[in-house]
């Protein structure tokens, strides 16, 4: 037995695979589930052998199979194990070690290349490796092993019952006499077999786990269990090999199938080496706060993603993500519904009016909320003031260098401020393009940094100054280098047209690749669409001719049968424009078109570049003007990031066209460092201070001057008060600050024994909790008041009134003649109620005939009521081409108009449920937010609730019998793609993997009220209470 050892080699024989579903319990990592210390190395030289004897050796797996991917039968044949147990028993009657008989037991063959005396693996700080965990099978009979394993477990249940060693201080390899320790020692230091990585051995010693010897008995489910354990064994064993590798487990300490949904549902098969290396920052894993810095289209957004579901499957702790745009957020949640559906966990959406505060509790699942910024700080406040704020385990923000934007940049930091002071268990992930000064947002934030310059596609940057083009070189003393001139024929009069050459640079790279002009405003975006249609060949138009046609159908289907002139004429050559004047719709259908190469060209303004990443072979920038400010540093980065699409092309360029006037501004803008960022809390007049004091004072967070001192510290305002409180002191500001709240009736104080203590008013509490402007407050409770004094109910047009954005109404100048026709159409009712809140017939006809109004009339009054018809309109007609025909005004301002009066009149329902005397607004404002923020056919709305189901869409899947969300959440994506017209597969997957995560959270938000129902009252009165009562 001990003469001559031959090397088991195990072929696999059943090919069929085994669920892999709950592997998602067991895939934390010891250290990860609060595991004990005494971590110890693997040694690099372990070795796969046999105890055998006289056995055969057999054709083994290759090496690549992947043990854990595909668990399967790797029994060959009885015989050989039949042989194995005879073995294993002779082995242990001569062990001299007998503790361990009665255990259940089982073996690795795995030993080191030196075997140590009397056959003992000695345990040091670098050689454990844990044994097989293929133990605790009970007796009930597998039903569906092979055949040849169904003959050995026969054989089996004949034998004594087997045994396993399960110290782990020691191999399971039998013991065996001092002299044959002797003879496998000399025999095996003979051996000379090239050493293995970590991998391959734990491929192969699981392997031998497999094959070993085992009283083979249980349900399916517990088969699957084993495969968990064996992967959950393999995991704890590379992390004590963490130094020789930057694995934590399958997938960075996720369940393989995070891997495979990331591949099938992405197409992402492998990490960018720097994803890799900041998911293994030890910050990270120390779940410190971080910021990573990299250009655009480096691959940011997928890093967040897989701490966001780590967080969520590992920890069981809700995340927040940040996004910067309505749109933004609803692509997103498209994105990972089907994440949450495979994995279990709610995906909820906080843009727009949508939203609840505070969000449904979840006993069961955990919940991603994907918000804007603004909605994303009503988040955080409905959670700090229920004491929930520790529910959330990570917050991630996209963009975190719009802290130094205007007012959205003071929400960003009130929301992070708060974070960070009433939760220290709460993770912060904050994702930036790069900036000079990181270092102050990482005080700000107690934060590690992360940067790299990694492009997955290179960039090369030129600028085009008359009929030449340099390439962008900070270290030439110009900054440019010549490159090439631009060799393109033009005549005198298209010279005269195109005097940038715009065609000449646009033609050297479409149709066959893709191609972005950036232009300075929207009418000149349709204007260079236009200039270039006209001197394309015809052969653009026989490029994909079939599917623009039916991208011209679906313009058409999604504007009631219109279709903007200006696409009607450039989509047959491939072109498109791409600004906020189109409809979501027209903008998403536009978009996915270009995304196909269907559409090769878009002319389009900056609001591209912040938003859906859409890539291109060459960017050209028509002037460094966004309108007339000269283009800043941050903007033009993020415009040629978009340059360069992954996969696709093996470089990108941009091409920024100058005039002679702009080169020495043009050098800087080229060649300067980064700009830095600055907080915004001091924005127009200390907005955000006001703001951010009232909600500490509502939300219990501070109750003294001396409070807000001490949050103000922990802000970016702080870290950069010498940059930005110059006049005078923050101190001085807070003060002010205090005093002007008291002022306006939104705080009071009142002295205790510590001093002054401050509270809010309920005005200051409807203020803070309905987001509402501080300087427009009490003029909201004003027009709320005169409006229950008279309320139209017969009309929507007085609730519409009162929920017109108050920032909305600079944007749009009356047209005189339409207002006065509009206003003819109103009834009686309505032109009284028109009269009551300052806007009578008299007034509208006067200056419609162009004649002086000697009486002052208050023209914001005035102005709003003119969007207030706009918005009547469009709720009568649901038609928007026609509301937009009527008033003269672009499609996408009254999209923008109908979603910003949405999302004020849910701010407006908020505030109204705090004041006791504004009851009846309730009811109906809860109504009207939603006919705003569909503004459809009552019976399309359920449809319209769904993430990425616009209006065309919505009226095709009812026409073919989707009516309700259960329909479409029940409906199969491949029918669905094959009964909807121009519905591709994909798209089909994500409606359907969004209408069911909507109906699981309508369930889930309906199950959690009957559990509080059904629960016994905390305070419910015991037995002793009651009879002290009586």
């Amino acid at each position: 037995m001990n003469e001559a050892r031959t090397e088991i080699k195990v072929k696999r024989v059943s090919s069929r695979k085994r669920s892999r579903d709950s592997w998602k319990t067991h895939l934390i990592p010891a250290r990860k589930r609060g595991g004990g210390g005494g971590e110890e190395l693997c040694p690099r030289n372990w070795k796969l052998s046999s105890i055998m004897a006289d056995i055969k050796a057999v054709e083994y797996c290759s090496d690549s199979e992947d043990l854990f991917g595909d668990y399967d039968s790797i029994l060959e044949d009885s015989s050989l194990l039949a042989k194995l147990d005879d073995a294993e028993q002779n082995e242990r009657q001569r062990d001299l070690q007998t503790n361990a008989v009665d255990q259940q037991q089982d073996f690795t063959s795995l030993r080191p290349s030196k075997p140590s005396v009397y056959g003992v693996q000695r345990r040091s700080s670098e050689d454990v490796l844990t044994d097989s965990i293929l133990d605790g099978l009970g007796d009930e009979p597998f039903e569906d092993l092979p055949a040849s394993q169904l003959e050995f477990q026969e054989r089996v249940n004949e034998n004594a019952k087997k045994s396993r060693l399960q110290d782990v201080d020691k191999t399971s390899t039998p013991f065996r006499s001092a002299d044959a320790k002797r003879d496998t020692e000399d025999k095996t230091k003979r051996q000379t077999k090239a050493r293995r990585s970590v991998a391959d051995q734990l491929k192969r010693t699981m392997l031998c786990n497999a094959a070993a010897p085992s009283e083979l008995s249980r349900s399916v489910v517990l088969k699957e269990a084993v495969v968990s354990e064996e992967i959950s064994v393999a995991m704890l064993a590379m992390e004590t090999v963490s130094a020789q590798t930057t694995d934590l487990g399958p997938f960075f300490g996720l369940p393989t199938k995070v891997k495979d949904l990331i591949y099938n549902l992405r197409g992402i098969k492998s990490l960018y080496d720097w994803q890799e290396t900041c998911l293994n920052l030890d910050c990270v894993h120390q779940r410190k706060n971080l910021i990573y810095s990299l250009p655009t289209s480096g691959g940011k957004t997928l890093v967040a993603e897989i701490l966001i579901l780590r967080e969520l499957l590992c920890r069981k702790k809700d995340c927040l993500f940040i996004l910067p745009y309505i749109s933004l957020v609803q692509e997103k949640v498209r994105g990972l519904a089907s994440f949450g559906l495979e994995l279990d966990f709610m995906v909820e959406e906080y843009a727009g009016s949508k939203g609840k505060f505070p969000p449904m509790k979840k006993r069961k699942q955990r919940s991603l909320y994907i918000a804007t910024i603004e909605k994303a700080h009503s988040l955080v406040n409905s959670l700090i003031e229920t004491d929930r704020l520790d529910h959330l385990g990570l917050v991630v923000v996209d963009e975190l260098h719009m802290l130094g934007d205007g007012s959205r940049g003071a929400v960003i930091e009130m929301t992070l401020a708060k974070v960070l002071y009433v939760s220290k268990m709460t993770q912060i992930i904050g994702m930036s393009a790069t900036l000079g000064n990181i270092k102050d947002l990482q005080t700000f934030l107690k934060a590690e940094n992360y940067t790299n310059d990694f492009r997955p596609v290179q960039l090369k940057e030129y600028v085009k100054l008359n009929d030449t083009i340099y390439e962008v070189d900070p270290k030439e003393e110009d900054c440019f280098r010549l490159s090439r001139p631009l060799n393109y024929k033009y005549s005198s009069s298209m010279q005269k047209i195109d005097p940038d050459h715009i065609i000449a640079l646009v033609t050297e790279v479409i149709p066959n690749h893709s191609c972005l002009v950036f232009c300075p405003t929207k009418k000149n975006c349709e204007n260079v669409a236009s200039m270039i249609c006209k001197y394309l060949k015809e052969d653009f138009l026989r490029h994909r001719e079939k599917e623009k046609s039916v991208l011209l159908r679906d313009l058409k289907d999604s504007g009631n049968g219109s279709v903007c002139p200006v696409l009607r004429r450039t989509v047959p050559f491939g072109l498109a424009y791409h600004h906020s004047g189109l409809t979501s719709e027209e903008r998403k259908l536009v978009e996915e078109a270009y995304s196909n190469g269907v559409l090769c060209l878009l002319t389009c303004t900056s609001t591209l570049a912040a938003g859906i990443n859409l890539p291109a072979r060459r960017v050209i920038l028509r002037s460094p003007y966004v309108a007339t400010d000269f283009l800043k540093r941050s903007q033009y980065k993020q415009m040629v990031g978009r340059a360069g699409r992954a996969g696709i092309d093996t470089e990108g360029e941009s091409i920024l066209i100058l005039q002679d006037r702009d080169r020495n501004m043009a050098k800087n803008l080229v060649c300067a460092p980064m700009e830095s960022c600055y907080s915004n809390l001091m924005h127009g007049d200390g907005k955000g201070v006001l703001s951010l004091i009232l909600s500490l004072i509502g939300l219990n967070i501070t109750q003294s001057v001396a409070q807000i001192w001490d949050f103000l510290c922990g802000t970016l305002l702080y870290v950069q008060q010498q940059q930005l409180c110059v006049e005078k002191s923050l101190q001085d500001v807070v003060q002010q600050c205090v005093d002007f709240l008291k002022e306006k009736n939104l705080v009071t104080a009142s002295a205790d024994a510590h001093g002054e203590s401050l509270q809010v008013t309920k005005l200051g509490r409807a203020t803070f909790k309905g987001s509402v402007d501080l300087t427009r407050s009490d003029e909201l409770y004003s027009d709320l008041s005169k409006g229950l004094e008279g309320l139209l109910l017969n009309s929507y047009l007085h609730l519409v009134y009162l929920v017109t954005p108050y920032d909305m109404i600079s944007q749009c100048k009356p047209d005189w003649m339409i207002y006065f026709r509009q206003f003819t159409l109103l009834s009686a009712a309505e032109q009284k109620m028109s009269a009551t809140v300052g806007v009578p017939e008299s007034f509208v006809a006067r200056k419609a005939a162009g004649q002086t109004v000697k009486k002052s009339m208050n023209m914001v009054v005035v102005s709003r009521m003119y969007l207030a018809l706009v918005l009547f309109s469009l709720l009568k007609e649901t038609n928007l081409w026609s509301v937009s025909d009527k008033f003269q005004l672009s499609r996408g301002f009254i999209q923008t108009l109908l979603s910003s009066s949405s999302a004020f009149c849910s701010c407006v329902l908020h505030f109204t449920e705090e004041l006791e005397e504004f009851w009846p607004f309730r009811a109906l404002l809860t109504e009207l937010t939603r006919r705003l923020s569909y503004c459809v056919q009552a019976e399309l709305i359920p449809l319209m609730e769904v993430v990425g189901v616009m209006e065309s869409r919505a009226k095709q899947l009812y026409n073919a019998g989707y009516k309700t969300l259960t329909h479409l959440a029940n409906a199969d994506p491949a029918v669905l793609s094959k009964t909807i017209e121009n519905l591709h597969k994909k798209q089909a997957n994500l409606i359907v993997a969004s209408a069911k995560m909507l109906l699981n959270e309508k369930a889930a938000a309906l199950q959690e009220e009957v559990d509080e129902l059904l629960m016994m009252p905390i305070d419910f009165p015991s037995a002793s209470q009651t009879q002290q009562l009586t």
